[in-house]
């Protein structure tokens, strides 16, 4: 499909946009050797190898999935390190034989980095690493690893939908019921594949919707602009909002579609933009679409509310991060009327466009999922980010 720049985002793009929020490396770096925010987010990316393998050697789609499965961690890992110029006496962890017995084994995307390390972003950040393991499981012919999982998570949110909207509509005080979807959209983010621990956690013991949104960490929060977003909430500020969303299961269906129904019921338009290609456990835009199939009735709304101005659009983005200056024509086209961007998730709204800016206002919300990223905020971990920046008219 035909991509552009997001249009709500001021221009020139390469002077007002950078879509990476944690800077990996700065010019005074010197060039030959890994920083240690290099070297900790590479270990990041090694630690999701086990389950990411976990996933792909159960894909009854795939012809030899453990055989290829195997070839999939053999091969990331050295990915990751040749993105790094390694000196001898860094090893972090990581099985040195390993990584020489691979070298020169990894298919087209090394080749690449071999011949112009600018091909694919050059030195490391969140977009590129995700970009290069999305890369090499479909070069080994997984699709979506992460399948079963979220048709499974789907289908216990979609039963527990009509529980949560009649929760949030028996709040009468609006500013409550505004903070009860608030609290809802972090809880159902908690639902991460991609961070090595969750991923633990879940397949060990599962995750409560429920539990989870009202055992949220206490206020304030890392980054707290909730107070100032319900003002403007209260004010009926806005009249179309774009939502970029996040995870399958309780993430989409039990965080973001009862905020949107919301807004639905408010008068507001509501377009949400979901992946194009699978990346982890998040919603993509087929499944989104199915979704929704499921939970309007046959007079097209959701639970009373009318859907009419509820669109779903591809955001052509295949990634669990997303950059912004490379998004659909179709969403680009959408969008372009909106008065409010939402981002959500981590690797949407905090790892990648947690600073960016836009012509108009903008709200970012996540939970904090990486030790890392918890680090650099100067939060905890589980806190989370609820940042709102309005633009004067």
């Amino acid at each position: 499909m035909e991509m552009v720049a997001f249009p709500l985002i001021p221009k020139p793009i390469e002077v007002n946009y950078r879509a990476c929020t944690i800077p990996y490396r700065f010019p005074s770096d010197n060039p030959k050797i890994a920083t240690p925010t290099e070297i900790s987010w590479v270990n990041v990316f090694a630690n999701s190898i086990p389950s990411f393998k976990k996933r792909a050697e159960s894909d009854t789609t795939v012809p030899d999935a453990p055989a290829r499965a195997q070839k999939f961690a053999e091969r990331y890992l050295p990915l990751l390190c040749m993105y790094l110029v390694i000196p001898q006496e860094i090893r972090f962890g990581f099985n040195i034989s390993i990584i020489t017995l691979n070298m020169g084994r990894y298919g087209g995307i090394l080749e690449d980095w071999k011949k112009d390390p600018e091909s694919h972003g050059g030195p490391p950040d969140g977009v590129s690493l995700g970009r290069a393991r999305e890369h090499l499981l479909r070069e080994l012919g997984f699709m979506d690893i992460f399948k079963k999982v979220k048709d499974e998570e789907n289908a216990k949110a979609i039963s527990l939908f009509p529980e949560v909207v009649s929760l949030s509509d028996a709040i009468e005080d609006e500013g409550e019921r505004l903070q009860n979807l608030v609290r809802g959209m972090f809880a159902g983010n908690i639902f991460d594949l991609g961070s090595a621990q969750l991923a633990e956690v879940f397949s060990r013991d599962g995750l409560s919707f429920l539990a989870t949104s009202q055992n949220l960490v206490p206020r304030p929060w890392v980054i707290d602009d909730l107070d100032s977003f319900q003002s403007n909430w209260f004010k009926n500020r806005w009249k179309k909002a774009v939502i970029f969303v996040d995870n399958s299961g309780a993430d989409i269906i039990l965080g973001i579609l009862p905020f949107a129904r919301e807004m639905l019921r408010r008068g507001m338009q509501v377009v949400l933009a979901a992946n194009d290609l699978p990346a982890i456990n998040d919603v993509t835009y087929t499944e989104l679409t199915e979704i929704l199939s499921q939970l309007k009735d046959e007079d097209g709304q959701l639970i009373g509310v009318d859907t009419s101005k509820l669109v779903i659009a591809n955001s052509g983005n295949d990634l669990a991060v997303i950059d912004l200056s490379s998004v659909s024509q179709e969403l680009a086209d959408i969008s372009s009327d909106a008065d409010l961007v939402i981002i959500e998730g981590m690797g949407r709204g905090i790892e990648t466009n947690l600073y960016a800016q836009f012509k108009c206002d903008s709200l970012k919300i996540g939970m904090v999922k990486h030790i890392e990223v918890a680090e650099f905020l100067g939060g905890r971990l589980y806190d989370c980010v609820f940042k709102y920046n309005e633009v004067q008219s």
